[in-house]
């Protein structure tokens, strides 16, 4: 795993009920530091998923991989654990995690 990857995020709230999308193949829990910003952690179960934003978004792999077309792009990118990419604000992406699940921190950038 990357150095740039925390294995562990202190100092958090974490909000116990869960973010369930897609029939919970993509699951993740809203942590919010202390300054008032907010990240999630979660899965991504094998498959192909796609995700509007309103707020710029960065994400970084965990574990697993993961390949990722972002809107308006005409290929998609690999990701690996320790890899990390940014999604724009007002806009989207499709993810796909295969054959594993893939693991992410998804931290908020506006």
């Amino acid at each position: 795993m990357s150095s740039s990857i925390p294995e562990i995020i202190a100092g958090v709230t974490a909000t116990t009920k869960a973010n369930i999308y897609f029939d919970g193949k993509v699951v993740s829990h809203t942590l919010e530091r202390a300054d008032g910003s907010s990240l999630t952690l979660g899965i991504i179960y094998p498959g192909t998923y796609y995700f509007g934003t309103e707020k710029a978004e960065r994400m970084e792999i965990v574990s697993g991989s993961c390949q990722v077309l972002l809107d308006g792009k005409d290929s998609s990118e690999d990701y690996s654990a320790g890899s990390t990419f940014e999604i724009p604000a007002n806009s989207g992406f499709s993810i796909t995690a295969n054959p594993d699940i893939c693991e992410y921190i998804c931290s908020f950038l506006d």
